[in-house]
Formats: structure tokens, sequence, C-alpha cells
């Protein structure tokens, strides 16, 4: 439903509701091969039936995103997960304790795991999650089958928390946009690798890895030799098109000052991720600020974020930004 000669002609994709009537169209659509953007608690994603290949392509065709980055996968039920990987007991607990939440595992694939090889980039491995929004739950029970969704956006641009971003981003791509409201957490999931006994975090987010480190122990680092094995780990990801600087003190000429908790004395922030310096808050508004100063800025100061809890999230949110555009030039 989604070739490039479709995309050139066709009209803005049609934005709905979460009442019966629109689950129950965005459910055909994913059925028939379509491309539903779909609300999560964390951002915005848009969603392909994760056993057509056709469907996935789609999503790389819709974001321009390189097809050797997996996409994650998701469930409606810990029994649709287990019949897609092989969980260790360390796995199981994560699931029991954070789904349906913000947590992403990569585990390996069954041998009869019906997800196609482009959603896991032909890896041994799957991400799978449970997210945590009524609405997107009820969809993939209707398709009854997983779901791959990556973030609803062009690929390396800001992650949507609204339906509103994702029509100014892909809204001539994809075939529909479920409105479910503005995402809460903000921030893409956190993922994880559990093995046996110790596990890998792969990508900060919105959970806490203190918070995870209680079930897992210390988390390691992925190794370089091991390749992207998930989301989130490119280099070039998350950037606005302004250059982006970080632990700023003030702004200098021609930046927007995107502060986080007071000020320093005499500047006057152009946006506030969270004036009472909350983390939660500040993630929640991380990419709609950045977004908002993006259409109006070349160049953003942020001012320094803790490193802890949920703000390692946000850092890397901003590095790999900061990264991009050093690299691209704007």
């Amino acid at each position: 439903m989604n070739s490039d000669s479709h995309n050139a002609s066709r009209a803005p994709a049609r934005i709905v509701g979460t009442d019966a009537s629109s689950l129950d169209e965005a459910a055909r659509i994913l059925l028939a091969g379509g491309l539903v953007a779909v609300p999560t608690e964390t951002v915005y994603g848009v969603a392909a039936d994760a056993t057509n290949g056709a469907a996935v392509a789609s999503i790389f065709t819709a974001k321009g995103r390189p097809s050797f980055n997996p996409l994650i996968c998701h469930v409606a039920s810990l029994a649709m997960a287990e019949s897609l990987a092989h969980f260790s007991p360390l796995a199981r607990r994560l699931a029991e304790r954070f789904w349906p939440g913000p947590l992403t595992l990569v585990l390996p694939r069954r041998a009869d795991c019906p997800v196609h090889d482009l959603a896991t980039a032909g890896l041994p491995s799957i991400g799978l999650r449970i997210p945590q929004h009524i609405a997107t739950l009820e969809i993939i029970s209707r398709v009854g089958r997983p779901l791959a969704a990556p973030s609803a956006n062009p690929s390396e641009q800001l992650s949507p928390t609204t339906a509103a971003h994702v029509a100014s981003g892909l809204g001539a791509r994809i075939d529909l946009i479920v409105d479910g409201g503005a995402a809460i957490a903000g921030v893409e999931s956190t993922i994880i690798a559990p093995g046996e006994t110790r596990a890998v975090m792969l990508r900060p987010g919105a959970i806490a890895r203190a918070d995870v480190e209680l079930l897992t122990g210390p988390l390691r680092s992925p190794e370089a030799s091991e390749g992207i094995l998930a989301p989130g780990m490119m280099k070039r990801h998350y950037a606005p098109r302004a250059r982006l600087r970080m632990d700023a003190s003030q702004a200098e000429s021609g930046e927007a000052f995107l502060a986080f908790g007071a000020p320093p004395p005499g500047v006057l922030p152009s946006l506030n991720l969270s004036i009472r310096g909350d983390l939660a808050e500040a993630a929640s508004n991380l990419f709609a600020m950045l977004r908002a100063l993006d259409e109006s800025h070349a160049m953003i100061a942020v001012q320094t974020i803790p490193d802890a809890g949920l703000g390692e999230a946000i850092n890397d949110r901003l590095r790999r930004g900061t990264l991009l555009s050093r690299e691209s030039g704007v």
C-alpha cells in the first residue's frame, strides 16, 4: 500500500481517535499490509504487520531508515512474546516487573518465529515489548500478530510525541494516524539484552538504569564488535536540524536556550524542560521542545542535565543529536 509512486500523489493520512471503529479500521489497514501510526507511552510508532515482509519494507521506505537497523516488535501479552522468543528466567522476571511499559527485551528468536527477517535485520535475536497504551494494545489484539513499530518520524530526526508531529513528518507516507494523546514518557524505551544471569544495556530510555539493576545487578555495555543489536544504537539518531550545544550556561548570539531547572542568573530561557528540575517532566518535554526550537533557530544551547536516572536517556538523545549536527555541518 506504500509504494514510492503512490506516496508521490497520496493525500495526507487521516487522523482518527481511539474509538472502536477507528481501531477496527487501523487493524484492517495493518492486515492489508499498510502503515498506521500508533500511540504508546514513550513516543508514537509507525506500525506494520511484523510477519509481512513487504509491509515491514514499507516502514524503511517511509522513514528512509537503513535496513540493517532492527525494529522493535510490539506484542499484546507475555504469551505472545513467548511464542516469538526464548525467555531466560531473568528475562521473564524483567517482563513480569516492567510490562506493559517502556522496556524492550532483546532475546533469542524461536526457530518458528513468524516475524520477518527484515524486522530483525537478519539477526538471531528479536526486540520485544508490551506498550503501556490501551489503544495500541487493542490494535495488536485485533490484528493478532506482532507489530513492528519504530518511532514515527523520518530516520534520524526527532521522535514524535503527538499525532500532529507524526502528520508533519510522515503524514504523506503512511495510511492512518491513531491519535491517542500526547506521549507520557516522551523518550523511547530502555533496551536490555538479558542473559542467563547478567544483562546488557543496549539503549538507555524511559526506565532508569537503577530500576533495572534492582533485578539484574550491574548492567554492562555492549562491545563495539557486537555491532548494531537494537534500535537507537546508531550514532546518527534523534537529531534536529539545528546545531546543539550541551552543558551551556548561557546562550550565545543566535542561539535558543533550552533550560533545565532554574536558569543561570540573567539568562532568559527560550523554553524550560522542567522549571522544577524534574527529570520525568524533562523527558516528557524533550522532543516536543526541541522540535519547537528547531523551527525557529539554527542553534540551540542546552543547560546541563544530570546524568543520573532518566537524565542518562535524555543526555543520550542530546549527544546523538549533537554528533549529527557536527558531522552534517548544520
